[in-house]
């Protein structure tokens, strides 16, 4: 299994498209590899769903996400977690244990800009 995290630094990104990039782990035995980062290629409708289900990515885990890209990543059988917050390799570990849910939450057109993560 491959888990993305929409992430800026070490960080989850408060917002998934305009994050600086996602680190990626795979997943064996219930153990993650060191995250590898890649550079988010740009923000364009559409794109960044497609482009991570061309790394194989299974999982995305963000701060906040517009509900076009969560329904675009349920298209490409990505399970979409947001709601989350903190040090990305603490949720990935979370994610494995079983103990991060999505919130389910919905950023609508920045209405919510600086709490995309609530």
């Amino acid at each position: 299994m491959k888990i993305a995290i929409a992430s800026d630094g070490k960080y989850v990104s408060g917002h998934f498209g305009h994050c600086e990039g996602f680190t990626i782990y795979d997943v064996e035995n219930g153990k993650a590899s060191q995250g590898q980062f890649t550079a988010n290629p740009g923000h364009r409708p559409g794109y960044l769903p497609v482009f991570l289900k061309g790394l194989n990515v299974n999982v995305i885990i963000a701060g906040g996400m517009g509900e076009t890209a969560q329904q675009l990543f349920n298209e490409n059988e990505i399970k979409v977690i947001v709601g989350a917050q903190g040090l990305c390799d603490d949720m990935v570990q979370k994610y494995i244990k079983g103990e991060l849910k999505s919130t389910g939450s919905i950023c609508e057109e920045h209405k919510y800009e600086g709490h995309c993560n609530e």
